[in-house]
């Protein structure tokens, strides 16, 4: 295992961490603990949660993904051993959580403190603000439609109580998901306008068909020390290539949620194709290649995997050990260049 540092602290994050989001639906409690004890035999020391997973999200799962590390912390004590990052919710539709989640004071030490509940822990080491309050472009959404809008709720709100969670030693770091140029800037300039926490990583989509970093928010993961921790490198499985050709596996994501449609476009799958074709003429598999090219990006700090298989963890896992040729690495940029941000 690789390792990189987080923003500007002094925490280790593993190279690849382990995401959760498929616990309490796709897999059990049992899997989940199988798959952490296997991440963790690999050098994994990085586990993604949130109050919401697992996805789909509903009333009776949500908080699952947390309870089941939770209970895995209590069994075996090794918490000091963990990077744990959790993340509190943004705005929709899920009257369950909180009377409809907003991401004003109230909610986000309520949020915490159920958390930390389900963790049966003291301290979260990465808070993370899901996605934003204000009605802005993410999921996958194009255009922009303007409306000057916060719902009530400031980005400066939402940041004194992280600040006051971090006082509390009840997190260690802040961090943003989903988030915009304009979003990090923000939080930022509030962090050091107003002596608030400063955020260390911007969680978002990233992947082959989804490149869509690179255009500002690389520029902050530099700069700013604001690193990727990119999440859905895999494109919910669609860079396997296991969808091809109208594919639908019996146990797949897509094949269970035809909700999701983010990756599955006429166009992301037309990229899909020929990013599994350029990695099947270098005799490699096309998932690895796939997690080696968001490996290696300068500006990610740690990529986000999940699985519901050992087999499935233990192949993406082993693409750490993946260096690409520099022929791959062409092959890639000639495919970006014909499909460039397929499924933003």
């Amino acid at each position: 295992m690789h390792y990189s540092t987080l923003g500007s602290t002094d925490l280790r994050l593993s190279k690849i961490a382990l995401g959760s989001m498929t616990w309490g639906e796709q897999n059990s409690e049992a899997d989940a603990h199988a798959q952490i004890d296997l991440a963790l035999a690999h050098g994994v020391n990085f586990i993604d949660v949130a109050e919401m997973y697992p996805v789909p999200p509903k009333a009776e799962t949500q908080g699952l993904t947390e309870t089941y590390l939770g209970n895995w912390l209590q069994k075996t004590g090794r918490r000091q051993e963990l990077v744990i990052a959790s993340k509190v919710i943004g705005p929709g539709m899920f009257p369950y959580l909180r009377g409809g989640p907003r991401l004003d004071r109230a909610q986000v030490l309520a949020a915490c403190e159920t958390s930390l509940q389900r963790l049966k822990t003291d301290y979260i080491d990465l808070y993370q603000v899901h996605w934003p309050q204000r009605p802005t472009n993410y999921f996958g959404q194009l255009g922009y439609d303007h409306r000057d809008s916060d719902g009530g709720v400031s980005i400066e709100e939402t940041l004194s109580a992280l600040g006051e969670l971090v006082q509390q030693g009840k997190v260690r770091h802040i961090g943003i998901s989903n988030e915009t140029p304009w979003g990090t800037m923000e939080y930022l300039r509030l962090a050091r306008e107003k002596s608030l926490p400063r955020v260390q990583s911007i969680q978002n989509p990233y992947s082959l068909l989804n490149r869509s970093f690179e255009v500002g928010l690389a520029e902050f993961a530099h700069k700013e020390r604001t690193g990727l921790l990119a999440y859905s490198p895999l494109a919910f499985g669609m860079l396997s290539g296991k969808y091809l050709n109208g594919a639908r596996p019996e146990k797949g994501r897509l094949t269970l949620f035809t909700r999701f449609s983010r990756y599955n476009g006429e166009q992301g799958m037309a990229a899909t194709a020929e990013y599994v074709a350029l990695a099947q003429q270098h005799g490699l598999d096309p998932a690895q290649m796939a997690l080696a090219y968001v490996n290696s990006r300068s500006f990610v700090t740690s990529t986000i995997i999940g699985a519901t298989t050992l087999e499935q963890l233990q192949s993406n896992l082993d693409s750490i050990n993946l260096t690409l040729p520099r022929a791959v690495l062409k092959g890639i940029e000639q495919i970006h260049a014909r499909f460039t941000i397929p499924c933003p």
